[in-house]
């Protein structure tokens, strides 16, 4: 055989270059750059899939085909989160996100993606979320009886509609869900984009930090293992956390690995005893975007928290002048 058809066959077969993650100056695997969660994957396993984890690519086309029909069609609000993937399964639990005042229409927000996954959740392997404490249970009766009190002032409001914060890690889909990485050589900084929150990140071992500092996105040390930063975050304050169930006792442990050039794998734990009978794990899968990142204006204009509070008080003078009470 001519050696020149050898060297064709030979060429034919050999293997593809392996992907390398980049490498920063320092060594350091490089997640600098802009990355979106606009995963439709819902958080946990809904019934309609049973025990399926993965579905097969001809029911991921048809779940992807029934998603934008029911999108073009939908506020906005009936968009975000898992609130797409119900409309979808025709979930019977479904309550639209406003059904008094309306939203937006769906040309305001990003397009959704899916992929074979039936849940985000990977831990437990039913992919629902362990079971919540009946201290946790109490916890969460006590915030539904506080939401329906009369907010006398903005400190009765909670953070988000406060415009403070979402807490941390942010991990809603389709609004505001863009990330910023920067990194030096000892700290890795994450901008989110819902409501400007900058994450600074010191590299190195962890470090248990005093029991008496208690912060709103708590404080996190990272580190790196091969391709991937490893970030804990504990000393999340009572006010704050990662999770409006959670208390101050919760750590989070995120997992950030680069798995080609344009996705990052979000592996993210949560533990907290007083809250889940047992931790569990979620795993987002983020997307680079050459798409910018905009100032988070939270209300429109910034008034809706002056509008709520004075509707509050014109609610109380009309019981006053009328005798009656709210």
């Amino acid at each position: 055989m001519p050696t020149f058809l050898m060297l064709l066959l030979v060429a034919g077969v050999a293997p593809a270059e392996e992907w390398a993650a980049p490498r920063t100056s320092d060594g350091h695997p490089d997640f600098q750059g802009i990355w979106a969660n606009n995963s439709a994957t819902p958080l946990e396993r809904p019934k309609a899939f049973g025990e399926k984890a993965t579905l097969t690519d001809e029911e991921l086309a048809d779940l992807k085909r029934r998603l934008e029909e029911i999108r073009e069609g939908s506020q906005a609000g009936d968009l975000l989160g898992d609130y797409l993937i119900q409309r979808v399964l025709e979930d019977p639990e479904f309550r639209g996100f406003d059904q008094v005042t309306g939203n937006y229409n769906s040309f305001w927000l990003v397009d959704r993606e899916l992929d074979n996954r039936t849940s985000l959740v990977v831990d437990p392997p039913d992919g629902r979320i362990p079971a919540l404490t009946e201290q946790a249970m109490e916890r969460m009766r006590a915030a539904v009886a506080y939401g329906d009190e009369v907010p006398a002032g903005p400190e009765d409001m909670t953070l988000g509609v406060r415009c403070i914060t979402f807490g941390v890690p942010n991990t809603l889909a389709g609004y505001n869900s863009y990330f910023q990485f920067f990194q030096t050589a000892d700290h890795v900084a994450i901008l989110q984009e819902l409501i400007h929150d900058v994450r600074i990140i010191p590299l190195g071992e962890p470090a248990s930090l005093p029991d008496d500092l208690r912060l709103w996105h708590g404080g996190s040390r990272g580190w790196f293992e091969n391709d991937s930063l490893v970030v804990e975050t504990t000393n999340y304050s009572a006010a704050g956390g990662a999770s409006g169930r959670a208390t101050d006792g919760l750590k989070v442990v995120e997992r950030f690995t680069r798995t080609g050039p344009e996705t990052i794998d979000w592996e993210i734990t949560y533990e907290d005893e007083a809250t889940w009978v047992s931790p569990w794990t979620m795993m987002i899968r983020l997307a680079r975007t050459e798409d910018p990142i905009f100032e988070y204006a939270c209300h429109e204009g910034n008034y809706g928290l002056t509008n709520i509070l004075s509707g509050a008080r014109a609610q109380e003078r009309e019981a006053a002048a009328t005798g009656g009470g709210l």
